[in-house]
């Protein structure tokens, strides 16, 4: 199978110098790559910018904004049999950068934002059939605090993803968190305490028997 994967977080340029991120690390995006390759697939990696090494086996492309890492991974999806969107792009980006670098002002500055694109959903309007009517599968990720498990069903559906891991804040920086697994079927998988390393393991595996023949 032919892998894309999204890692890490997406910086907004309020000017040259600052921006707007997330905590994220990458750490699991990158744990799914690996475990992609040492199974054997071709993977390409996008990525935000982390501080971490280039799994081996893996083809890195790597991005700075919420646009570039689309447009990338957009490049990529036509040939790719299956998505695993680890990323945590950022959703907001200024309406305007300021060139050069903003000066302290002692007043109160309103910041304006506008939405970022919405890779995964972009993307998943855009699902191919495969060789032999076998389709695209993407496996999305949502980090929710409110009504978890109802926002997690939605955005499975609003991305047409095939599955979502559903977490919480918890996991951000954790060696080992808990996650849900939804399934488009309606399907539940509960992990507990799983260190990424072995949640990217469960994942690849997840891919590979939702692009299985008796799954059409």
């Amino acid at each position: 199978m032919r892998f894309i994967v999204t890692a890490g977080p997406t910086r907004e340029h309020l000017d040259d110098v600052r921006f707007l991120t997330n905590a994220s690390s990458g750490r699991m995006g990158y744990a799914v790559a690996r475990a992609a390759a040492r199974r054997g697939h071709s993977v390409d990696l996008v990525t935000g910018p982390v501080a971490l090494p280039a799994p081996a086996g893996v083809r890195v492309h790597r991005a700075t904004s919420t646009q570039e890492m689309y447009e990338a991974a957009k490049k990529l999806f036509p040939r790719a049999d299956c998505l695993i969107g680890a990323a945590a792009p950022a959703d907001f980006t200024p309406v305007r950068r300021i060139k050069g670098k903003a000066k302290k002002v002692e007043a109160l500055l309103v910041l304006q934002l506008k939405p970022t694109v919405d890779i995964l959903a972009t993307l998943g309007r855009a699902k191919l059939a495969r060789r032999g009517g076998r389709r695209q599968v993407i496996i999305a990720f949502a980090l929710e605090v409110q009504s978890p498990l109802k926002n997690a069903r939605l955005k499975l559906r609003r991305k047409n993803a095939d599955a979502i891991v559903l977490n919480s804040p918890a996991a951000i920086g954790a060696l080992r968190s808990d996650a849900t697994i939804l399934l488009r079927g309606g399907e539940r998988l509960e992990v507990k305490q799983a260190t990424k390393q072995r949640l990217g393991r469960i994942l690849v595996a997840l891919a590979e028997s939702l692009r299985a023949p008796n799954r059409e």
